[in-house]
């Protein structure tokens, strides 16, 4: 099982990012996929998630209305748009599988390693 994270990098506030989750390994259809992320000194937190099996959605108010998450089942690949990024978006981001879903950290059966994500002011 593999989950890998890419498309990190810096960016100015206001910029966009798009990252990438190519997932390989298990049932990418019969899973969500989240897309979580963790600043320096703070808890790791769910953005965003996408069923890879129906495309439904669920954000983070954080990120909700700049960020939006979506499924290529047949690159087996999510992609986390990021858009009107700020300094407060730094974090190193992850995507993680689940067959329950959801933006808590508990309970994901997969995790990939992570791909920081800078916003300069």
């Amino acid at each position: 099982v593999q989950l890998q994270a890419s498309g990190g990098g810096l960016v100015q506030a206001g910029g966009s990012l798009r990252l990438s989750c190519a997932a390989s390994g298990f049932t990418f259809g019969d899973n969500v996929i989240t897309w979580f992320r963790q600043a320096p000194g703070k808890e790791r937190e769910g953005v965003a998630c996408v069923s890879a099996g129906d495309g439904r959605t669920y954000y983070a108010d954080s990120v909700k209305g700049r960020f939006t998450i979506s499924a290529d089942n047949a690159k087996n690949t999510v992609y986390l748009q990021m858009n009107s990024l700020e300094p407060e978006d730094t974090a190193v981001y992850y995507c993680a599988a689940s067959r329950q879903g959801g933006l808590g950290k508990y309970g994901m059966d997969y995790w990939g390693k992570g791909t920081q994500v800078t916003v300069s002011s």
